[in-house]
């Protein structure tokens, strides 16, 4: 039996930023199994977590060299992991990804540019790369030229004034080949980047490169094929040598290896001394090949163990064979995608045309299609909409035209009933309170995929405490004298929250001030009303924690106790002041207003998530859950216009800003920003993973006595 890892989908982005690629593969694939693996005595949970773990490869049917067999590198993983490894024949970089994306494959040994596609298009990471035989993961991408040129000179004169790369306009180039990382791709993307070259004819085509380089160089420039004499870096650099060219691109050891030997006798015949080459300054490196995983559906502890393995094999007798044999590296680094993959993507996003080329050089599907064939959205919905708009069918029926199946709602009536419907399988996917949504998340393996996005485009508001400016609370803040801690000197004054309960205004303060050590918690830690008894020890009896109606009630109401000096420090979001006393006309703010600058908002402690888009791991595959996300993601790319011109006519109906068509048939309801505002309200939604949305919000409520047995009952949730 195989159990993946389950976490957070990504996207099929609409861009890929990618870089070339080599013909090997190696895909490792980690599935989890049973609950009765054992990585070793003293981590109960390592032992729980694997027992089968899948090493997808590019098999051959036979192998002459038994030393090359990839089972070797089995046998050896599965003896340092203490689990079953077995092989798993994959035959592209193409489907290295897709089985990525999908779940499928959780480790993947891949080429640069497959790599790059991953990272950038599906959020794939790197745990690892192998090394060259210098030791390092890259190599430096450099222009040589000769030292006599002009261009070494305005190298060599350190004048700042004098640009080389500049000087290169018009002079003929020497390439190793045809879209070559080092030799192409690498210096193009730095000069189209940095404004050098400009791309002649269409950015999306990548056949625009070749007028490109003929462009900025000459009509000369050196593109050979595979087998003619300029092919490669010896043929770049023997292209330069010959007078040819006036400038080649290759990697750092290129001059080195063919012209550098201690023996002139074994340099190649059309080597010039070496000290007669100048090489510029590196714009890039292109990597190694890295191990990439899905962080969506690995977990992050296995990770960590797989990456050991390999880093250490190069410590073994066994690993270092492995590592020549079965790998061809002296051994393997750890890295991250960020690192290991920045500088190139860097460069390779700027060359014209590359995602095209890739979609097309990987076969990469940028559908998604489900694996279920009826999605449910657990939904509270009315008996009845006297607008439409408002109804959430709309939503389900772009969801099914997105994903090319059936959605249906499940209707429920409170967030307590939405967990259940993802607890037990009732349903799919749920838009959530950001309470609830912490519950499901860390009582019941809940996870979110998306969130929607406030006013101001956040994805959430930040929690602050308010004080009037000159009080001494303020003056420590503003002292800049660390020894005077504004948070410790709230002790015995009168604090003044929006309401029993609410985020920023109680749960999220007292959370800062409990966990943090200010405030030591009176009364049982498992009950919500020893929240009031350590509020009014930590503060006053005087604290204000009104009730709904009453005059000091939500957020304008505690600033109003600030203001009216009931209290001496008031908890709000970030946007309380300025909405309410912040205006260009005063006579627009709220009355009992001072002027905006009289109150000093101390920093913040932390972040009340706005409503994600939630879902079960255990009930809802990646592949499906993707497509919902993609589905969702959608709503952002389409808009209602009226009388809208283009090509020379007026349109009116759904504008799809991908495509830039519009859709004159479907009712205005359809659109995906009317959808947002009418149905989510909200202005767009964003991808989100459940760490990132929820996690500063979880760091603070969890120190509040009795808050998760309080939302049990709030929420009826049933064990």
């Amino acid at each position: 039996m195989y159990i993946r890892f389950l976490g957070r989908p990504k996207p099929v982005g609409l861009n890929m930023k990618t870089r070339t690629l080599k013909s090997s593969i190696l895909v490792f694939l980690i599935a989890t199994a049973s609950l009765a693996g054992c990585l070793s005595d003293d981590s109960e949970k390592e032992e729980s977590n694997l027992e089968d773990f899948v090493i997808a490869y590019s098999i051959k049917d036979d192998y002459t060299n038994v030393d090359e067999n990839p089972q070797r590198l089995a046998d050896y993983m599965s003896e340092e992991l203490n689990m079953d490894v077995s092989l798993y024949p994959i035959d592209s970089e193409g489907a290295a990804l897709q089985a990525l994306r999908f779940g499928n494959a959780d480790i993947a040994f891949m080429d640069g540019g497959a790599a790059w596609v991953g990272w950038q298009q599906y959020g794939l990471d790197a745990i690892a790369a192998d090394q060259k035989s210098d030791g390092r993961t890259y190599y430096s991408a450099h222009a040589v030229v000769l030292k006599d040129s002009e261009i070494a000179a305005a190298h060599l004169d350190d004048d700042p004034s004098t640009d080389p790369f500049s000087l290169m306009a018009g002079k003929t180039s020497c390439h190793t080949g045809w879209l070559k990382s080092a030799g192409m791709l690498l210096p193009m993307g730095f000069l189209i980047g940095n404004g050098y070259a400009n791309v002649i004819g269409d950015a999306n085509d990548v056949e625009s490169l070749r007028s490109t380089i003929t462009n900025f160089f000459n009509e000369d420039a050196s593109i050979p094929d595979s087998g003619t004499p300029y092919y490669s870096y010896s043929g770049a650099v023997k292209c330069l040598s010959e007078g040819v060219g006036d400038v080649a691109f290759a990697k750092d050891s290129t001059i080195a290896s063919y012209c550098g030997n201690e023996d002139a006798t074994t340099n190649e015949a059309w080597c010039l001394p070496e000290s007669d080459y100048i090489l510029l300054p590196s714009y890039g490196n292109a990597p190694s090949h890295p191990v990439m995983y899905n962080p969506a559906t690995s977990d992050a502890d296995t990770m960590t163990l797989v990456q050991n393995a390999l880093v250490a094999m190069k410590d073994s007798t066994e690993g270092q064979s492995i590592l020549s044999d079965v790998l061809n590296t002296p051994a393997i680094s750890a890295t991250t995608a960020t690192e290991h993959l920045s500088s190139y993507g860097n460069l390779i996003e700027d060359v014209p045309g590359i995602s095209a080329y890739y979609d097309t050089k990987f076969t990469i599907n940028d559908s998604v299609t489900p694996t279920i064939s009826n999605i449910r959205i657990a939904f509270e919905m009315k008996d009845d909409y006297e607008n439409p708009a408002e109804n959430p069918q709309v939503l389900a029926d772009f969801i099914a035209e997105q994903t090319g199946v059936t959605v249906t709602l499940y209707p429920v009536t409170s967030e307590g009933a939405i967990i259940e419907a993802l607890r037990f399988g009732n349903a799919d996917i749920a838009f959530m309170d950001g309470g609830a949504a912490w519950v499901g998340w860390k009582e019941y393996g809940l996870a979110a995929m998306a969130a929607d996005l406030k006013s101001d485009g956040r994805t959430h508001y930040d929690a602050h405490a308010v004080v009037l400016n000159g009080s001494d609370i303020a003056n420590a803040y503003l002292d800049d004298d660390d020894s005077t801690d504004p948070f410790a000197m709230m002790a015995g004054k009168t604090s003044c929250h929006t309401g029993w309960l609410k985020s920023a205004g109680m749960l999220l303060p007292m959370g800062h001030l409990i966990s943090q050590g200010y405030a030591p918690v009176v009364g049982p830690q498992d009950d919500i009303e020893s929240l009031r008894d350590t509020i009014t020890s930590f503060f006053n009896e005087n604290a204000s924690i009104p009730e709904s109606g009453t005059p000091y009630y939500s957020y304008s109401g505690a600033v109003k106790c600030l203001t009216e000096g009931v209290g001496d420090v008031a908890f709000a979001k970030d946007s309380t002041v300025s909405s309410y006393c912040g205006k260009d006309n005063a006579s627009e703010n709220a009355d009992w207003c001072l002027p905006e600058s009289e109150y000093i908002l101390l920093p913040s402690y932390g972040s009340a998530p706005s409503h994600p888009v939630m879902y079960n791991p255990a009930t809802l595959d990646v592949q499906t859950r993707t497509a919902i996300l993609n589905a969702m993601l959608a709503l952002n790319d389409e808009m209602y216009v009226e009388d809208y011109p283009m090509q020379g006519q007026n349109f009116t109906g759904c504008y799809s800003m991908v495509s830039h068509q519009v859709d004159s048939t479907s009712p205005q309801s359809a659109c995906g920003d009317q959808i947002l505002a009418n149905v989510l309200n909200t202005g767009g939604l964003v991808e989100v993973n459940s760490q990132e949305h929820l996690g500063s919000y979880s760091s603070l409520i969890s120190a509040i006595p009795g808050i998760s047995t309080y939302f049990d009952s709030k929420y009826e949730i049933a064990e």
